[in-house]
Parts: structure tokens; C-alpha cells; sequence
């Protein structure tokens, strides 16, 4: 990688990429219609011109925002830099969101453009029109099923975006690459919403200083060479898929690859062998329940060899953490494991072309990543935050220790105050929160970012993050713990979708719980129980004894005053939409609280059971009701 990038904004970066790389190496990959579509280095130079004096061409002025709202595809790529070229600023929202949601965000930073992924999302801004006065124009991107509302003038269609980029650049030849120079570094590039677990979003903003800075310690780091491959599964309004997709990859000329859908993430893999992926501890949690589901469905031979392995890959994964020498005998029985079992598990789910995998967003099971590494997966602890730039925390390998998230990339310092929040400082930190002084000042301690996380550097210099500072619970005799070390752990069962932990100034410890819909939904029908809905499967008895058995395995491990003495399973499932979780799939534990508060007091009350009646929000906004009677299950 040249380190000189750091010195350029963003754009400046591709101009000099595609320069270098030109047509001999793939920028990026897309997958369509079952066929690998790809673009060199200077076709993405010339999409994202386009695209950017496209913008210009229909008013895009300096310093005005573009709101993009896209899944990932190459086009988010394409619209992103090519706002930045001509010197606007973007705001990735997720797809998933409400109307109401985007309507608000989009306000809140008065953007000038919208870009849209397709009919879902222009039927969204379409319906809230009357409230964005600001927005001039909205782009969309899939045209399908957008025949007719090519005569409503205040929708272009991607297509025709590029054409008048086109024309732009035919008329004035040399515009492009003078709006690109006149860009700073340390102008604000992007701006990222942060996760809002205990409250709204801010805007975190971003220059192309702190990303061109985080982009060369990872690259630094990594060791990449031009020609690398990423996937790119986070949703491009996560810090994680921004760091890299504008980052790292731009950087380091790797090779980003977008799969065609969520359903053929396995297959796209085993497709173009990626060697680096970075995504959220959920995808690694479902991915193991998955795995450990097919295990247990396989005959007694199968299941007997694989647990055999994976207790042989574990023993190996410990003496090599402890840095102690492996046995003979073992690392023969271990050569013999990889051939006949870990190779053909890794092919089978896409990750034999692996070089490193990370983990990040939030806490993770240790035995989830052990389960992984013992299979041969380089599967790693990573830690950041949108306010730190994305991930600056990383295990290195032969380094790795289950219960830490590492050691700090280079040029990034990292301490801990006297309360036990853990401290960062490095240029890759945000530049502040967008209209938000107060917050801004509040974030900073004499230079030194503020993460909201509690934590401690171990013996060996590796952080161990205990949980949000807000989050740590002190029961009734006082003794302190973070609930993310319960809920992690039982999120590693195949049928616990999520659980939610309670008991500040309680005498015990209580959970809400959300199975796992597919998982549970196949246990009932190998045993022929019969269900319609989540609710009514979530409330059969053999599903709460089902449940009850996996609490009490994680029981086992924990201290006692840790263990969960009372649960209750969830008629309905968290949902982001129902504001229980955020867009990134964290629990906003203040708000299940309190709209839970009748539940969960009814586990400290000796009841057996609590009539419920909740609201359920629909993605087109329509409110629903259930109503059901839940049961509250004690852990002996």
C-alpha cells in the first residue's frame, strides 16, 4: 500500500488507484442473476465520475448532505464517492428503516438528495414527500416496477443520472478532476448514525482524514496486497462496511465483492474465495446454530466424529493460546480432523478460503469463536466504535485469547480511567457530532475519546471489555457484572435467538428470551409438534423445557451470582421496528425494560403466569396487536 495515500481525501485516492491499477485488476465484484458481474479499477473511476458530476449537473452544491439508502451493491460505491468528488457529504440509513425513521433522519441533516435502492424505498420518501421540503431530487436505482413513476419530476432514475454525468464531462473535460483537487482531508466526508441503544442517534462526522488513517493501520496490519479480496454483508449505514468499503479496500486495492442476496452469502463465497471478512457477532452466532442443528439432525457415526473433532481442534486451539507445546499424538489426531471433518465443514459453509475473520459490534460468546477456531477458521475478537472510526482494536495472530478483544492497531492509544472506562486517542477518532456541541465536548476527556465501555488491559497488553458502563448491574448484596457476559453465552445455544438479562438491586438474576424461529421451529416438527405462529411455538411446554435444559448447561459455567434463576419466554420477537433493537440488531435494554416492566416484575412476584397484550409495528407502519399468556419458568 502506499502510505501517501493518507495525505489525499478519498477521491484524490481513487484517481490515483485507477491510475496505477487501471484495467489489469478487478475493483469490484457483483453478483447478479447467478453471474459475477466486474469492474476495473478505471471504470470505477469513471461510474463514480459520472455519478458524482451527475450530482452536480442537477444542483449538488458544496457542503450540501446526499441521503443514501441502499443495501450493498456497487452503486452505493459509485453514488458515495461521487458525492464527495464535487465536495457534498453522505449519510448512509438503513433500508430497513420506517418512513417515519428515514423522514426524520433525513431532516435532521436537511439533505438535497436522496439516493434509493429501488420501488420500497421511493414508495417510502413518496409517502412522506410532504415533509421534505429540502430534498430536490430522489435517484433510484432499480428500475423494476418503476414504469410508472417515470413522469413524477421529482424522481430520476440512476440511468439517467449517469447520462447527464456524461454529458457534463463530454461539455467540461477537465471539471471532474478540478472538483476532486479541490478537496481536503480534513473536510467532513461522511457522517454515520451512531447505534442508539439508550436513546436517539447522533451523527458521527467522519473526515477523510480519520478514514484514510484507520484504512492504512488496517492495511499495515493485514499485510494486503493489491488483488485481496473483501465481502461486503454489512449494511453499508454500519461504521464496519464504510470502513472498509471506503477505506481499507480503496487503499489497499482490494478487490470488494457484493453477493446477490442474504440466501446466497455461502454459496458467493465458496465462489470467489474471499480472504478477509469483518461482520457482526450475530452472523457468527447464527452461523454456529446452524451448524450445530445439521450436527444434531446427522446419524449417531456423524455426530460422534464431529464432537470428537471439534474436542481435539478445541484442546489444540488452548495449548496454543497458552502458548504451550502440542503433542505429538494430538497434532497427529488433529492433521487427521482437518482432512476428515474441518476442511469439508469450511468448504461446506464458504470459509476455506479464508485468511482472517473478524468479529465485531458487539459482544460475542468465547464459545462461539472457540467453536470456530477449533474447526480451523481464523476467527477473531475485534473492538471500535462509529466515534473511533470503526474497529481499532484487533487480536493478532497467534495471539488470540478468547475472553479479550486484543491489542491496538498502530499509531492508536488506548488507556484506561480511574472509573474503568476505557480511553482511545488517535487520528482516526470522529471529528465531533453534527449539530450537537454539547455531546461533541462531553465525548472527550483531554484529547482522549470517551467510549462509554468498561474494561481493563490484561497481563499480556490485551483489552478486556466488560460492557457498557451504563449496563453494569449490581444486585442486591451489590455485587457488580455486565449482563453481556450471561447473554453471550446463552445466545451460543442454537435455539436462543436472544435473551435480555435483569436484575439491578434484585435478589436474582431473570431473562427475557427470544428462541430461534427456524432452529425450534424444526426440533418441534422432527418431534411432530404442531404450531402455527411464533407465539403459539415460543409458548409450548416443550419448547419452555427445551429452553430450560439449555439454561441450565450455561448455569453450570457461570458464578453464583450470575446464574439465571427465573425466564420468561417472549411471545414475539425484538424487533428493530418495534424500536427493542437497533438498526445494527443491539438491544435498547432501557426501552425493553420498560415496556416489559410488567414481566419482568412478575418474576420477582412468585407468579406463574402473566396475561400480555403488546403492540407490534409493520414495516408499512400499520400497528398490530397480540395477545397471549405467557408463562414464567424457574431455573432449579
Amino acid at each position: 500500500m502506499n502510505t501517501t495515500f493518507v495525505q489525499y481525501t478519498l477521491p484524490q485516492i481513487l484517481l490515483q488507484q485507477s491510475e496505477t491499477l487501471g484495467v489489469e485488476r478487478i475493483a469490484i465484484r457483483e453478483k447478479a442473476y447467478g453471474i459475477w458481474q466486474q469492474y476495473t479499477w478505471r471504470e470505477y473511476l469513471q461510474y463514480v465520475k459520472h455519478a458524482g458530476l451527475g450530482l452536480k449537473s442537477i444542483g449538488l452544491k458544496r457542503g450540501e448532505f446526499v441521503g443514501i439508502v441502499t443495501n450493498n451493491l456497487p452503486e452505493w460505491l459509485f453514488t458515495e464517492l461521487g458525492s464527495l468528488a464535487v465536495g457534498g457529504i453522505t449519510v448512509n440509513l438503513f433500508t430497513s428503516s420506517v418512513r417515519e425513521e428515514l423522514t426524520n433522519a433525513l431532516n435532521r441533516i436537511r439533505a438535497s438528495y436522496v439516493i434509493a435502492q429501488d420501488q420500497e424505498q421511493v414508495d417510502k420518501l413518496l409517502d412522506a414527500r410532504g415533509s421534505l421540503s429540502h430534498v430536490r431530487r430522489v435517484i433510484y436505482i432499480d428500475a423494476t416496477g418503476m414504469s410508472n413513476y417515470k413522469n413524477n419530476p421529482w424522481l430520476l432514475s440512476f440511468v439517467e443520472l449517469m447520462a447527464c454525468g456524461e454529458g457534463l464531462a463530454s461539455e467540461k473535460p477537465e471539471l471532474f478532476h478540478e472538483e476532486v483537487q479541490r478537496g481536503k482531508r480534513d473536510n467532513v466526508a461522511i457522517m454515520i448514525q451512531t447505534s442508539g441503544t439508550t436513546g436517539v442517534s447522533k451523527l458521527a462526522m467522519l473526515s477523510h482524514r480519520n478514514i484514510t488513517e484507520m484504512a492504512a493501520k488496517w492495511n499495515e496490519v493485514l499485510l494486503n496486497v493489491p488483488g485481496g479480496n473483501w465481502i461486503s454483508i454489512s449494511p453499508p449505514a454500519w461504521i464496519v462496511d464504510q470502513m472498509w468499503g471506503v477505506g481499507v479496500a480503496l487503499l489497499g486495492g482490494m478487490t470488494m465483492n457484493f453477493p446477490e442476496t442474504p440466501e446466497t452469502i455461502v454459496q458467493d463465497f465458496r465462489e470467489i474465495g474471499p480472504s478477509v471478512i469483518i461482520t457482526s457477532s450475530r452472523f457468527w452466532e447464527d452461523l454456529a446454530s446452524q451448524i450445530m442443528v445439521k450436527m444434531a439432525d446427522a446419524g449417531f457415526v456423524n455426530r460422534f466424529l464431529f464432537a470428537r473433532a471439534v474436542d481435539i481442534g478445541k484442546k489444540v486451539v488452548k495449548l496454543k493460546s497458552e502458548k504451550k507445546d502440542v503433542p505429538v499424538v494430538l497434532k497427529l489426531l488433529h492433521h487427521i480432523a482437518n482432512l476428515l471433518i474441518y476442511r469439508p465443514l469450511r468448504d461446506r459453509i464458504g470459509c476455506s478460503g479464508f485468511h482472517s475473520a473478524f468479529t465485531g459490534g458487539h459482544p460475542i460468546s468465547p464459545d462461539v469463536i472457540h467453536f470456530f477456531r477449533a474447526v480451523g477458521l481464523n476467527l477473531k475478537q475485534c473492538y471500535g466504535l462509529t466515534e473511533t472510526g470503526g474497529i481499532f482494536q484487533v487480536q493478532p495472530d497467534e495471539e488470540v485469547k478468547l475472553e479479550t478483544v486484543g491489542k491496538p492497531l498502530p499509531r492508536t492509544r488506548v488507556k484506561i480511567s480511574e472509573d474503568q472506562e476505557v480511553l482511545v486517542r488517535s487520528e482516526s477518532n470522529f471529528m465531533g457530532y453534527f449539530n450537537d456541541f454539547k455531546a461533541t465536548e462531553e465525548a472527550f476527556n483531554d484529547g482522549w475519546l470517551k467510549t462509554g465501555d468498561a474494561g481493563y488491559i490484561d497481563t499480556d497488553g490485551h483489552l478486556v471489555i466488560i460492557g457498557r458502563r451504563g449496563d453494569i448491574i449490581k444486585n442486591k448484596e451489590g455485587h457488580a457484572f455486565s449482563p453481556d457476559f450471561i447473554e453471550t453465552r446463552l445466545k451460543f445455544s442454537p435455539y436462543i435467538k436472544e435473551a435480555v438479562i435483569f436484575g439491578e438491586a434484585r435478589p436474582y438474576i431473570t431473562a427475557l428470551i427470544n428462541i430461534d424461529m427456524g432452529n425450534v421451529g424444526n426440533w418441534a416438527e422432527d418431534r411432530m409438534i404442531a404450531y402455527t405462529t411464533y407465539t403459539d411455538l415460543s409458548q409450548q411446554q416443550a419448547v419452555r423445557e427445551l429452553i430450560l435444559e439449555e439454561l441450565r448447561k450455561v448455569n453450570e459455567i457461570l458464578p453464583d451470582i450470575m446464574k439465571v434463576r427465573k425466564f420468561i419466554l417472549l411471545h414475539k420477537l425484538l424487533d428493530a421496528d418495534d424500536e427493542e433493537l437497533t438498526r445494527t440488531g443491539k438491544v435498547r435494554r432501557r426501552f425493553v425494560y420498560g415496556l416489559y416492566i410488567k414481566l419482568i416484575e412478575a418474576m420477582y412476584q412468585g407468579l406463574e403466569k402473566v396475561n400480555v397484550k403488546s403492540k407490534v409495528q409493520y414495516r408499512d407502519g400499520q400497528i398490530g396487536e397480540i395477545e397471549t399468556t405467557v408463562r414464567i419458568n424457574t431455573v432449579a
